[in-house]
């Protein structure tokens, strides 16, 4: 081998590795592997970004933020903020409708339907199939029915699937049209209504819905399954049973859901505990005989079934048979199931049940979708649980914490719920926390961002302020009840006068000032009422008599020279008199300030009211300053006193 053949080779070495600080690796070739696509929905990046900022348990719902210093601060402020901000999005949309010419451009690729106007149908319309098939995906109801009625009578056939479809609709619906989505606070505070309206039958006999089912010749098993829901959902309980009977003598295997429905409303045709209980056995029966399996809607149906049963013990122990079994199904219980169980194990009148923190134990920790309506009365019902029924902060704490957990808040239900909620919890840590605990790591985050104590709620923060003497929490209090429309309700009108008049602050301090100015606005206040108001509040002589203790003891004669007229002018009218030691105190200082005149205006006031201690108010002031004659005159006849 010559050297140039050598140089050669090496050359070609070289060539092929990779030179590394002063070390040689050899190349090697590497097979790049290109990762299966991942799907991803529109919202998929925003998500990811959420995750990673933490909830603040102290801000305010979005929709308050356009203009913080305008939040609004009360329950009835925060409706009408939040309706009126819906209103404007409803004259958008009328708008839209009534000039429908102005908003058929398309800018957008790919086209958005909701941004254009909302296709009018009527007798003339030439509709197709197609047609009734979009309304019916877009929950149109009112539309899906004038299509069907055009397509009827042009004698346009329609498919088994999509009748079956309409079906489902006009049941699902109770051939209503439903509130439109896009009107969510309207949405949302009707929910609120909703929650407290009775149970009751109101699914339209003879609708729309009837009349499709009855023109099926041959109605298939699903048809039999949407017509029963649909009954069953609106509480017509005996036609549902009745169809329920025919389907089982044609044979038909209902799906599940069918089968649910009428668990869920065996309480309303069936009475009595074994009634009940043989009418669900039946039905889980025929399920089994035609295998339909059941699901989280069974179990849902059968909890919600067993907690209209009362309050016995052998209730309790079904309920908790049909968990286990449902276990072994592989289902497992969601929040709404938990709920069951919570209103059958701690009734209000019933036993004690430490159910919840059993339960607690089972999901804190854990995050959790919507899955069942009842899911949002969990924390709601938890909470109540925790408070009323056991009085125990440790759970109401273990609740809260799974609340803010990821995004569990978003089952806190409606703004009712929400509110009722804070109420439990508010009171729960108010009975079992000290004062100072209770506003530093509470009342000062969440109110009024997250929560705005009703009026009852407030009078026990006051009472509980009242009996600890925390007088120094009294001015925010106070400014909060003014802010919050509180300040002409007569019972936390007293609570705050009393605490004032027991707990006296130090002269000149900061807190006697703010003590004096709530007195005085609690008198203007009701003052400057306006005279044609309903629900008009009124003094009495002991709140009068408090406000005028408190502004003598820091030091405003001529505004309690004010008050003690009112007291005087309108004796007959003001229900009640003050107490003896607030008329006591004011003869005192118009001694101070030599004016006997004012002094001889209270001491009549007190005789008249029936004082007998009115005597020696007179001779005190006969003592403490040299009277005219014409004073003397008057204090004689008032208390005949026979003065020298």
């Amino acid at each position: 081998m010559n050297i140039s053949s050598i140089i050669l080779r090496r050359h070609n070495h070289i060539k092929n590795t990779k030179l590394v600080g002063r070390l040689f690796y050899t190349a090697v070739e590497e097979k790049i592997e290109i990762p299966k696509r991942i799907p991803r929905g529109p919202t998929d990046i925003l998500r990811a970004l959420e995750s990673t900022l933490q909830r603040d348990p102290t801000a305010a719902h979005y929709k308050y933020h356009d203009d913080p210093y305008l939040m609004p601060k009360s329950n009835t402020s925060k409706r009408t903020y939040a309706m009126a901000e819906e209103s404007g999005r409803k004259a958008a949309h009328w708008v839209r409708s009534e000039n429908p010419e102005l908003f058929n451009h398309k800018e957008c690729d790919p086209a958005i339907d909701l941004f254009f106007p909302k296709q009018v149908y009527d007798e003339n319309s030439e509709v197709t199939e197609k047609d009734l098939k979009d309304v019916i995906g877009k929950n149109q109801v009112s539309d899906a029915i004038v299509i069907n009625k055009i397509l009827t009578t042009k004698g346009i056939e329609v498919s088994p699937e999509t009748k079956q479809s309409l079906l489902e609709l006009l049941c699902y619906n109770n051939s209503e049209d439903t509130l439109d989505e896009e009107y969510i606070e309207e949405r949302w505070f009707k929910q609120s209504s909703r929650l407290r309206e009775r149970q009751r039958k109101t699914w339209k006999d003879g609708n729309i819905a009837e009349e499709i089912f009855i023109s099926i010749d041959n109605p298939t098993a699903d048809a039999y399954s949407a017509i029963i829901q649909g009954m069953a959902k609106y509480f017509q309980v005996d036609r549902a049973n009745q169809l329920y009977e025919e389907a089982l003598q044609k044979g038909f295997v209902l799906n599940a859901d069918a089968y649910n429905s009428l668990i869920r409303v065996a309480n309303f045709f069936k009475e009595g505990y074994d009634l009940r209980w043989a009418y669900i056995n039946n039905i889980l029966l025929s399920m089994n005989q035609a295998e339909v399996k059941p699901n989280l809607r069974t179990l849902n149906a059968l909890l919600w079934a067993l907690s209209t049963m009362g309050n016995s013990k052998n209730i309790k122990d079904l309920t908790l048979k049909t968990l286990r079994q449902f276990k072994d199904l592989g289902i497992e219980p969601c929040l709404g199931s938990w709920y069951y169980v919570l209103i059958t194990f701690c009734k209000e009148r019933g036993p004690k049940s430490n159910i919840l923190g059993n339960i607690l134990t089972q999901i804190e920790g854990k995050e959790f979708s919507i899955q069942d309506l009842a899911d949002t009365n969990f924390f709601v019902t938890a909470m109540d649980v925790a408070k009323n029924h056991l009085n125990n902060i440790v759970l109401g704490k273990r609740v809260h914490n799974l609340l803010l957990k990821g995004n569990n808040y978003n089952l806190i239900g409606d703004s009712y719920k929400e509110s009722v909620y804070y109420r439990h919890y508010f009171g729960l840590v108010l009975m079992n926390t000290s004062i100072d605990e209770f506003m530093e790591q509470f009342y000062y985050k969440m109110v009024p961002n997250i929560y705005v104590p009703e009026p009852a709620v407030m009078e026990d923060v006051l009472k509980q302020v009242e009996a600890l003497g925390a007088t120094e929490y009294l001015p925010k209090l106070w400014s909060d009840i003014v802010i919050f429309d509180q300040n002409l309700r007569e019972k936390l009108i007293n609570i705050v006068l009393n605490i004032m008049v027991d707990n006296p602050a130090k002269e000149s301090s900061e807190l006697a000032e703010r003590f004096f100015n709530i007195a005085w606005d609690i008198y203007t206040t009701i003052s400057e009422q306006n005279l044609e108001k309903i629900n008009r509040l009124s003094f009495t002589g002991d709140m009068l008599g408090s406000i005028m203790t408190v502004i003598l003891r820091y030091g405003d004669f001529e505004k309690a020279c004010t008050i003690m007229n009112d007291l005087s002018k309108s004796h007959t009218t003001i229900l009640g008199v003050p107490k003896f030691d607030a008329l006591s105190l004011f003869v005192d200082h118009c001694i101070k300030n030599k004016s006997p005149t004012r002094a001889i205006v209270c001491i009549q006031y007190a005789a008249d009211s029936g004082f007998p201690e009115a005597v020696s108010l007179g001779a005190k002031l006969n003592q403490h300053l040299t009277l005219d004659e014409i004073h003397l005159n008057k204090l004689s006849n008032i208390i005949d006193l026979k003065l020298q």
